[in-house]
């Protein structure tokens, strides 16, 4: 009886310890589940899908104010790194959309890049998303405010810039017509009027490059395209004329570093650093192209070892139709807008451009470009800060090759 009683006692002893058992283990994988959707909190339903498909820049943020989620506008634009908004100004807003609740929309000036000096116009709109997250807009208005910039001075620039050849084939072509009963002379006024209409030509066509560079629709920020290969495609362009003049042209380029940006625009930037070394550069001098990483930005660096460019033109050179050598540039062609596309189509990529330079020692260009940062995508693990790990992000199809030019020292 004692035997049978111990049995049943220790049977009941064992099912207690069993519910107890499954209770704790309840109890562990609600707390477990709990702190799971705290480090890796959910995003609504549709976010993911609108983010996807957003021109504009499109940013989730936790309540710790990590990213969440960044649509390739946010990323291409530079207010994204490392998972969390880069500038202290769109911080601000969405702290006050967290005090308040209420949505916020405000125009904002920030810095396009920790190095560049170009501003980027915001439109920005901050709202609550659910009741934990917050949605973050971007509308990029840089160009609006740039054109109306380019309105105001275009017209007197480019008449001042067109007077001096309409002038000389109005006057050759008074010359060819008192001329007409002497063919040495006609042959040789002839040939100075293909010369002007080249000049006109070229002009022309640089006029159009700006005007394309600085329309809105210029740039195309959400497309990958590898540097190395838009520095060897920009040095292959000069290739024939840095052999005509026995100039030598290094190329050190292998990074694999890669940008936000136009493709063809880049090649012309480039194509211009190049081909104005080689124009003010001696016969058999020698002109380095270089590619290096430095951080999160890609460098690249055209040196010569020609004329150089005194110490108070540095500052003017990439202004439209300026010229450091005015007879210099007439003779080789320049129209004097060659590092003004430079210039803008570096600051449309969120970058710089510098020069320096001692007279009679050469010249050096550096372009300095923002790295692109891999896009966060849906799906992707969070680590245990709540932000998401990256993924590697396929490059777009790149554009055509820009049009051979020949750039001039402007």
């Amino acid at each position: 009886m004692d035997s049978t009683w111990a049995v049943l006692t220790a049977l009941a002893f064992g099912i207690f310890l069993g519910a107890a058992f499954m209770v704790m283990l309840h109890v562990a994988e609600r707390r477990g589940s709990s702190a799971a959707r705290v480090v890796a909190p959910t995003i609504p339903d549709g976010v993911d899908q609108v983010l996807e498909v957003l021109e504009s820049a499109g940013v989730v943020l936790d309540p710790s104010n990590n990213v969440l989620r960044a649509s390739p506008g946010a990323l291409a634009m530079g207010l994204v790194r490392q998972q969390a908004l880069v500038h202290p100004e769109l911080l601000e807003l969405v702290s006050t959309v967290r005090r308040s609740g209420d949505p916020v929309a405000e125009e904002l000036t920030v810095a396009r890049s920790p190095y560049g000096e170009s501003p980027l116009r915001l439109r920005v709109r901050v709202a609550r998303l659910g009741t934990r997250f917050v949605l973050l807009l971007a509308e990029d208005r840089t160009e609006s405010y740039r054109l109306d910039e380019v309105r105001r001075d275009f017209v007197a620039n480019i008449s001042h810039e067109l007077k001096t050849p309409i002038a000389s084939v109005s006057l050759l072509a008074e010359a060819l017509d008192q001329a007409a009963d002497e063919p040495d002379q006609v042959r040789r006024f002839a040939g100075r009027l293909s010369v002007e209409a080249s000049r006109l030509a070229h002009i022309t066509s640089e006029v159009i490059e700006l005007s394309r560079l600085q329309a809105r629709d210029a740039l195309r920020p959400d497309v990958l395209v590898d540097v190395d290969e838009i520095v060897a495609a920009a040095v292959d362009q000069n290739r024939v004329v840095a052999g005509g003049k026995r100039v030598d042209v290094a190329v050190k380029a292998g990074t694999g570093a890669r940008v936000y940006g136009d493709r063809a625009l880049m090649i012309v930037a480039v194509h211009n650093l190049v081909a104005n070394a080689i124009a003010y550069s001696n016969e058999g001098g020698r002109v380095g192209v270089g590619v290096k990483v430095e951080g999160d930005e890609v460098e690249i660096a055209v040196t010569d070892q020609g004329i150089g460019i005194e110490s108070d033109d540095l500052d003017r050179v990439f202004e439209r139709f300026y010229r450091v050598d005015q007879a210099r540039s007439r003779n080789t062609g320049g129209s004097g807008l060659g590092l003004s596309i430079v210039k803008h189509t570096v600051q449309n990529h969120g970058g710089d451009v510098r020069v320096w330079s001692q007279p009679g020692r050469g010249s050096t260009f550096m372009i300095k470009l923002p790295l692109a940062e891999t896009p966060i995508v849906a799906g992707e693990a969070v680590d245990d800060a709540g932000g998401a790990e990256t993924a590697p992000a396929d490059a777009r199809s790149a554009a055509k090759l820009a049009a051979s030019q020949q750039g001039d020292r402007t």
